[in-house]
């Protein structure tokens, strides 16, 4: 995933100190510490993965929100995420990110943006408390709701937090975790959730902070027809001319989804530098259509992959979401297709440049060593390795990564991250039933009645 995009059978990857210090198709002769047999693997760069709900991995497929839509989707998922909690989070995080480490993601980015009444109120730090366990590199965004259903917004009141106590803990997160440094395993970016559920005022305050700061910024955009009708009707414009006149146009900031973007708001995009993160299975879940993903790319837009939360995707599989992002791209015209190589890269080199990262996403001198490793001989593989490289996407895997390396170190493979997997599955189940539980008596309604209408 280099400039060159080049690739090469045998070779060697040496590492000192985190970092690549040699590369290429030749072999050395090397004093090392340690030494990996990749013989019969395909080795990419670390994916990044840059959307993401890490806490709805407590909430897959209830059964009211199966076959729901966005707005009716989100309205009764907020009475079972009022009932998060400071554990809820921590487990939700680790179940999380761990099922997206052993799809090949060395780093990650979050987007908490839901903070109960009820709750401890320093989320973001449980978060990456928890990531750190795992040895993953995080860049949570502290996510922020401002604007109530009494406002007028769509989440209720009790999840919501003023512009000062949002703009307190802002400051707070930045001093203590942000790392603008080369080979930084936490930074911390800014995410106001959606238009429909945080006040200009906090868009405009958000923007500005960030680029004093230097930080990226990042939200929903055109996600659905319904987000676009609201905007039209609140504020009297589309969501990209919204999110112009409030600053957000700028190469700090990435947006996820995206789907409903007519050319010109393509063009301008492109022009200034913006990233997007695309979440096709997101997209295909809630029916909320497919992203002009070749035009972006033709107009120079940063374009990125996310498996956005575990609600609306019901898995945090990146290589899934590589193979859905190739396969929906099909069902256009054919100058619109994403090859496998195509997918790759945006997994890879593109979801570096939009977290505002050069030191990452590609294997070349200099470079982190954040690696993974897939051995291609399974029984899903049979047959395909004429490419290797592109059957990672064509073709489906029925195990984890077989070693996955971040910055110099081994999280997966020769022994897996420090933690007991399967008494974490059972607290998390634990968890997600009480949730349920705690809403439906609180709400009265019945979540696991799918035949229930918005």
């Amino acid at each position: 995933m280099d400039d060159q995009g080049s690739e090469f059978s045998g070779g060697h990857i040496f590492i000192q100190k985190g970092v690549i210090k040699s590369i290429g198709p030749e072999a050395i002769d090397i004093q090392a510490d340690e030494i990996i047999d990749a013989t019969g693997m395909v080795v990419t760069p670390g994916f990044i993965n840059t959307h993401h709900h890490l806490y709805q991995t407590l909430t897959r497929n209830i059964p009211l929100m199966q076959d729901q839509p966005l707005f009716s989707w989100l309205n009764n998922h907020y009475e079972v995420w009022r009932e998060i909690t400071d554990e809820a989070i921590h487990i939700s995080t680790q179940i999380g990110l761990l099922e997206l480490m052993k799809s090949g993601v060395t780093c990650s980015s979050d987007h908490l943006y839901l903070f109960p009444a009820q709750a401890n109120q320093e989320l973001i730090d449980t978060e990456i408390e928890a990531a750190k366990a795992l040895g993953i590199r995080f860049h949570p965004t502290r996510g922020s709701m401002s604007l109530g259903r009494s406002s007028g917004g769509l989440p209720p009141d009790d999840v919501v937090q003023s512009e000062s106590v949002i703009q307190k803990d802002t400051e707070r997160l930045v001093a203590k975790f942000h790392d603008a440094s080369h080979g930084a395993m936490t930074r911390i970016a800014l995410a106001p959730c959606s238009p429909f559920s945080v006040t200009p005022q906090l868009m405009k305050q958000t923007a500005q902070y960030a680029q004093s700061e230097g930080l990226q910024i990042h939200t929903h955009l055109a996600e659905t027809l319904d987000e676009e009708k609201y905007c039209l009707e609140t504020f009297g414009k589309r969501p990209v001319a919204l999110m112009e006149s409030l600053n957000w146009l700028t190469n700090n900031s990435w947006f996820a989804h995206s789907v409903h973007l007519n050319d010109a708001e393509i063009r301008i995009m492109g022009e200034r530098g913006v990233g997007i993160s695309h979440c096709p299975s997101s997209n295909l879940r809630l029916g909320s259509g497919i992203a002009k993903v070749r035009e972006m790319l033709d107009a120079g837009v940063n374009v990125s992959l996310g498996v956005d939360g575990s609600a609306s995707n019901d898995s945090g599989d990146m290589l899934l979401e590589m193979r859905n992002a190739m396969l929906i791209s099909r069902l256009r015209e054919e100058q619109y297709w994403l090859s496998a190589r195509d997918v790759l890269r945006l997994a890879t080199r593109s979801g570096a440049a939009v977290l505002g990262r050069d030191d990452i996403g590609e294997l070349s001198l200099g470079k982190q060593a954040d690696l993974a490793l897939f051995d291609m001989g399974g029984l899903s593989q049979a047959g395909s390795l004429s490419d290797p490289l592109a059957a990672l996407i064509f073709t489906t895997r029925h195990k984890p990564v077989d070693q996955l390396i971040i910055q110099g170190q081994i999280v997966i493979g020769q022994g897996v991250p420090d933690l007991n997997e399967t008494r974490l599955i059972l607290d998390h189940n634990r968890i997600a039933k009480e949730m349920l539980q705690r809403a439906q008596k609180r709400s009265g309604i019945d979540f696991l009645n799918s035949n229930i209408k918005p």
